[in-house]
């Protein structure tokens, strides 16, 4: 099923603006096509309505069925006719269904802390809409219909960002949504915080009212965690793609050579990822004059040659930090293949238990729910991201270093040096939030701890490892940010007339956020200005 991509017409605001504008293009659920990250996210961000195709009715409304004939045959299934968790052992009749679904949802709705914000709720709920949609979960059509109601409405659940094991799914961030949905617990509504019910009463929804398997359809899943990492994985595409041209304007601001990046010589190593990102700065620099032309160098040192041996003016390669690109940066292009296609796999799977089977009508007690593919795709990421922290702290000082700059001043301070301090400063920050992000970087995946009588005895913290990639990820933009302030600064000190195309544009966007540095300034509020304007949510340049 496919929420078809027809973007909205209007943004709306996170907390003050929730319902739909009138001129919204739905996205539009149909059966057996594929839903995007891209299409997750944008919806999330614009609160644009959710609609479904009647094939998607069909499917939810026959998986009900053929779970209410199992129990009407007496079969034994897990959250049905026995309890759950540590107390699968438990046979519950049932008659007590709804008061087991209930207590199923209050019990595990624990999570603590600071609640997320307004669009990655959306987003988790989006996802979860997507995974019932396939019709595999068994919740009633009316519930079904009431979770999208509750969506397109502008309900906002109060979310908990702690807690989460990610297996069974994210049942505490689902359980919060859900007890919303059944009138109980916190939610906001056109940005004001009141209770679930008053909620649902403003918005002219009643309340759910569970029968068996429908807490746990609701809850038991990977969606908050999917949810999460659609809206981060966007984010850093986005950014991804933009830093491969801050990486063609240091390159100028440092003079550095732009040989290295002929996709000729990247075609000798087969990694699609570092011919991709040399291609995209040897195009981004073909029009270039501030970079420099290998052959030119050459012949500067060949004349200097005079039989004897001797330190030469120049250098016939740059450092790591420039001439490496392609090799760092690489890996991390294909890591962010590998990682939307892990997410778009987990979002468009059925991820919860027991599940469903309409072809051969039988029931299947699964994992579905464990995060571990989620949770290891985030924690990629997060290696990613540091990787190309540490590529940006490293170019940092190079634009710092006047014996690295090939002729720039000392903390790029060309005027009254040693009265002034230039940017200096600014290196501080950044050599702080990488060694910060360094240590934050230690894999999520592998910190399994057991829980629930051992039931639950190896679970994956995928919810945590993408919160720590959207901590990283605001980490990431402050070090870029800095790098993107000192090479505008060093093309102005060098002359921006021999900027390319590409970097020009990106160059003049810049500059209308920080100007050319002549006098010491305190640089925060450049920093964060680059970081939010320039890098966050903007197509790549």
């Amino acid at each position: 099923m496919n929420i078809v991509n027809e973007h909205c017409k209007k943004p709306v605001q996170d907390s003050n603006e929730n319902l739909p504008h009138a001129d919204m293009t739905s996205f539009h659920l149909v059966s057996g096509q594929e839903v995007t990250l891209d299409a997750i996210a944008h919806a999330a961000r614009h609160h644009c309505p959710v609609t479904v195709d009647d094939s998607i009715i069909q499917r939810v409304t026959a998986s009900r069925n053929i779970l209410e004939g199992m129990v009407s045959d007496d079969r034994v299934i897990y959250g049905v006719n026995t309890s759950m968790g540590g107390f699968v052992n438990y046979i519950v009749p049932i008659d007590k269904a709804s008061e087991l679904q209930n207590n199923l949802i209050h019990a595990v709705a624990t999570n603590v802390g600071e609640y997320f914000d307004d669009t990655t709720v959306r987003a988790t709920m989006l996802a979860r809409i997507v995974s019932l949609s396939r019709g595999n979960s068994a919740i009633s059509i009316v519930n079904f219909q009431k979770l999208i109601d509750i969506y397109n409405r502008g309900v906002v659940p109060c979310v908990p960002e702690k807690g989460s094991l990610g297996t069974s799914g994210d049942l505490g961030p689902l359980a919060a949504i859900a007890l919303v949905c059944t009138g109980q617990w916190k939610a906001r509504y056109h940005g004001e915080l009141m209770s679930g019910s008053e909620a649902l009463k403003k918005a002219g929804i009643a309340p759910m009212s569970l029968s068996f398997k429908e807490g746990l359809a609701l809850i038991n899943g990977t969606s908050a965690m999917v949810g999460l990492g659609a809206l981060l994985y966007d984010e850093v595409k986005r950014l991804f793609d933009t830093y491969l041209t801050i990486t063609a304007l240091s390159i100028e601001g440092l003079h550095g050579k732009t040989k290295p990046f002929e996709p000729a010589v990247h075609r000798m190593k087969p990694h699609l990822g570092q011919l991709e990102v040399a291609t995209t700065v040897w195009e981004t620099l073909a029009d270039s004059s501030l970079a420099v032309n290998e052959h030119e160098v050459e012949k500067m040192i060949a004349e200097e040659m005079e039989g004897t041996v001797k330190a030469s003016n120049h250098q016939i390669e740059d450092a790591y930090s420039i001439r490496c690109t392609p090799q760092i940066l690489g890996p991390v292009a294909d890591s962010l293949k590998h990682i939307q296609q892990t997410l778009t796999n987990e979002l468009n799977s059925s991820n919860d238990n027991p599940l469903i089977d309409q072809a051969t009508e039988d029931v299947f007690h699964n994992g579905h729910f464990h995060g571990q593919y989620v949770s290891m795709a985030m924690d990629h990421l997060n290696i990613a991201l540091v990787t190309m922290m540490n590529l940006a702290n490293r170019r940092v000082d190079r634009f710092m270093d006047k014996s690295n700059s090939n002729g720039l001043p000392a903390f790029l301070c060309a005027e009254n040096a040693g009265l002034r301090l230039g940017l200096m400063g600014g290196q501080f920050m950044t050599a702080s939030i990488t060694a910060e992000s360094r240590a934050s970087c230690m894999p999520m995946s592998i910190q399994s701890l057991s829980t629930t009588g051992d039931f639950q005895d190896i679970v994956s913290f995928g919810l945590v490892a993408a919160r720590r990639v959207r901590e990283q990820l605001k980490n990431l933009k402050y070090v870029v940010s800095f790098e993107l302030l000192c090479a505008c600064q060093a093309a102005d000190i060098r002359g921006t007339t021999g900027l390319s195309t590409r970097t020009r544009a990106l160059y003049e966007r810049t500059r209308t956020v920080v100007p050319y540095l002549e006098q010491d300034h305190t640089i925060t509020d450049y920093i964060e200005g680059i970081a939010q304007t320039v890098l966050t949510n903007n197509h790549a340049l």
